[in-house]
């Protein structure tokens, strides 16, 4: 599917949420990465649904990288209108990487270590940190669940929404999947607009050791 096919999927969406505005909006748990990333995607779908903020993260390295994202996170939250209007919250979660490591399988094909970004290493890492916000979803009873990944020209759409497409078909009754791919409409250059605005802290990398060293050994 391509991203113009996933653009008409959350239009759809949009529309059928704005048909009756009296009611309450539906709620969406929103896995993030960082602040820069939820930037636009705050903005662009704060008018539609209640959101809850899910900061979900193991794979960032080194300790002080998860904490440093965390932190613009949560100031850029208290300070954009957008968020502050529409009562967007935060859920944190606890930063255990051998999490991380366990579900790339690391160990058993070492060789995922050198892969470039948007491979199989990569894909693994959706997969697991949007399985744990599906969890989350369901237990709490949301409506809908999504991720901020898509809105970089570095992570993959076609495999963040196969596995969220994926997640929602093992139980109907559960949270939908919230088709997208944020950086559609000018969302990645919106979302560099916003840092700037905000002087929100931008990394150089996509968060994993990996990804780390094989930045700093092209360059």
């Amino acid at each position: 599917m391509s991203s113009n096919e996933y653009q008409k999927k959350l239009d759809t969406i949009l529309q059928e949420t704005q048909r009756n505005p009296a009611e309450h909006k539906p709620s969406l748990l929103l896995h993030a990465c960082c602040g820069p990333c939820s930037s636009y995607t705050i903005e662009y779908l704060s008018k539609f649904f209640d959101i809850y903020v899910y900061y979900y993260n193991p794979n960032i390295y080194p300790p002080q990288e998860y904490e440093r994202r965390l932190s613009e996170l949560e100031r850029f939250l208290g300070e954009f209108p957008p968020a502050l209007e529409c009562g967007v919250k935060l859920q944190k979660t606890e930063y255990i990487p051998q999490e991380f490591y366990e579900a790339i399988r690391i160990k058993e094909e070492p060789s995922l270590a050198s892969e470039s970004e948007k491979g199989e290493r990569c894909r693994r890492c959706y997969e697991f940190r949007l399985k744990k916000a599906y969890a989350y979803a369901a237990e709490n009873g949301f409506d809908w669940f999504c991720t901020t990944l898509s809105i970089s020209p570095f992570k993959d759409a076609d495999k963040i929404n196969t596995i969220g497409a994926a997640l929602e078909q093992q139980n109907p009754s559960g949270p939908k999947w919230l088709w997208s791919d944020f950086k559609k409409k000018g969302g990645f250059k919106r979302s560099l607009e916003l840092s700037e605005q905000f002087s929100l802290y931008r990394q150089q990398y996509c968060g994993c050791v990996y990804s780390a060293k094989n930045r700093h050994g092209k360059e």
